[in-house]
């Protein structure tokens, strides 16, 4: 629309009309496709979760569908990808407003330990899957950035599947069930560190430690302020509790904060929202907020930005070797979560049975790899080819979890 506009102002009045059909021509456009979109990417929301998966599998699969991929009924246009954005940073801000910072606490050295192994294990082996199959390449090198996100985006854990699973058998306030929850959020946040160093080391134009002195910078940026605006926000709370003000400024501060990290200190704007959540997160109407978030995200950006997921996907260019490349993909994020996570456990001195669980438990895979995997794409790191590979791991890791959790906890019972 910002095209247009400047079109509008350097052309003489004699094309006016001409202009005025483009705008309204594109309206429509926008219009049709907001509708297709929405209807479709719901419909196939529902189907999957009467199968017991994920709705957000469903999405990617409208997307998919409708776009080049499959049917090309549509385009991943410029509207689409601003919507998927916001769909994308209300997520984030939801994630941090909706982290436990007592059970982040109590959870203590384990879940650090047993996070930091989830993290760093899939972050290694999926540069060298990569590599192994596309060439090794020296530090620096564009080849070099595409293997290291490979695997930042095998880093990501999805708990919202283990932790249905784990209430469905009575086992999410047990020892193991904790551990899981805790040893999660601690891997987003890492993950998120993660994602903002390598996309960070991208580009050679920047001094690596001036990077990572960004990177501190802005969560010392973030903590001080955050303790001012904790302040005015619970002052805000006390006054006008459960009313939509709270609501729309938790949201300008949580758009502002992703402004000022992509802007200001080269950090991903997801961060910065996640940073938001996290300032928030001990609000009394914590809770209340992240509802009515909910309400927009849930019903237009959100299914909005997992289709847009969809509609980016192509198997057009996909060879054999692609192909083989996105299945070793899956294997090798589902089992590098099982073998970090799972030995980290038993170095603890869990049994091998916990252990098992703490490792299946943390394999699951969602939102957060997307919209790992969406930024790669968006900053040229990856190409939509790769999506293929995040797509079947989310399927894959969505569905054996909870059948593989339900087998351990029923042979622990037979046992016993």
């Amino acid at each position: 629309m910002i095209k247009i506009y400047n079109f509008f102002l350097e052309n003489t009045s004699d094309n006016i009309t001409i202009c005025e059909r483009v705008v309204s021509m594109d309206s429509y456009m926008f219009l049709r496709d907001l509708a297709i979109l929405m209807l479709v990417a719901k419909f196939f929301g529902i189907v999957a979760r009467k199968f017991g998966a994920p709705q957000v599998v469903g999405q990617i699969v409208a997307g998919l569908l409708l776009g080049p991929g499959v049917f090309g009924i549509m385009q991943d246009t410029a509207f689409i990808e601003y919507m998927a954005e916001i769909g994308v940073i209300m997520l984030m801000f939801q994630a941090g407003l909706g982290t436990d910072m007592k059970q982040l606490k109590s959870s203590g050295m384990h879940a650090l330990l047993i996070a930091c192994a989830g993290v760093a294990v899939p972050l290694v082996l999926g540069a060298l899957l990569y590599m192994s199959m596309f060439g090794f390449a020296p530090m620096g090198t564009d080849e070099f950035f595409r293997g290291l996100y490979i695997g930042t985006i095998m880093t990501a854990t999805s708990v919202s599947i283990t932790v249905a699973a784990l209430k469905e058998l009575g086992k999410l306030n047990t020892k193991v069930g904790t551990t899981i929850v805790s040893a999660a959020i601690i891997d987003d946040v890492i993950g998120i560190m993660v994602l903002t160093l390598v996309l960070g080391f991208k580009d050679t134009s920047i001094n690596p430690i001036l990077t990572i002195a960004k990177a501190v910078l802005f969560f010392v940026f973030a903590y001080v302020t955050g303790k001012l605006v904790y302040s005015a926000f619970k002052w805000l709370d006390n006054r006008y509790e459960h009313t939509r003000r709270v609501t729309i400024a938790s949201l300008a501060y949580c758009f502002g904060m992703a402004y000022v990290a992509e802007q200001y200190f080269g950090i991903a704007d997801i961060t910065g929202a996640y940073v938001a959540g996290i300032v928030l997160c001990n609000l009394k109407d914590a809770s209340y907020i992240e509802r009515r978030c909910d309400i927009s995200s849930y019903t237009i950006f959100a299914p909005l930005f997992f289709a847009s997921i969809g509609l980016k996907t192509t198997f057009s260019s996909m060879s054999a070797k692609l192909w083989i490349f996105s299945i070793l993909f899956v294997v090798v994020a589902m089992a590098s979560k099982i073998i970090g996570c799972g030995l980290m456990s038993k170095l603890l001195k869990y049994n091998n049975n916990d252990a098992f669980k703490i490792g299946v438990g943390m394999m699951t895979r969602g939102e957060v790899a997307l919209i790992v995997a969406t930024k790669g794409l968006s900053l040229n790191v990856i190409t939509s080819e790769f999506f293929t590979g995040v797509i079947l791991l989310i399927l894959f890791s969505s569905v054996l979890t909870p059948i593989i959790l339900k087998l351990l906890y029923k042979r622990e019972l037979n046992k016993a």
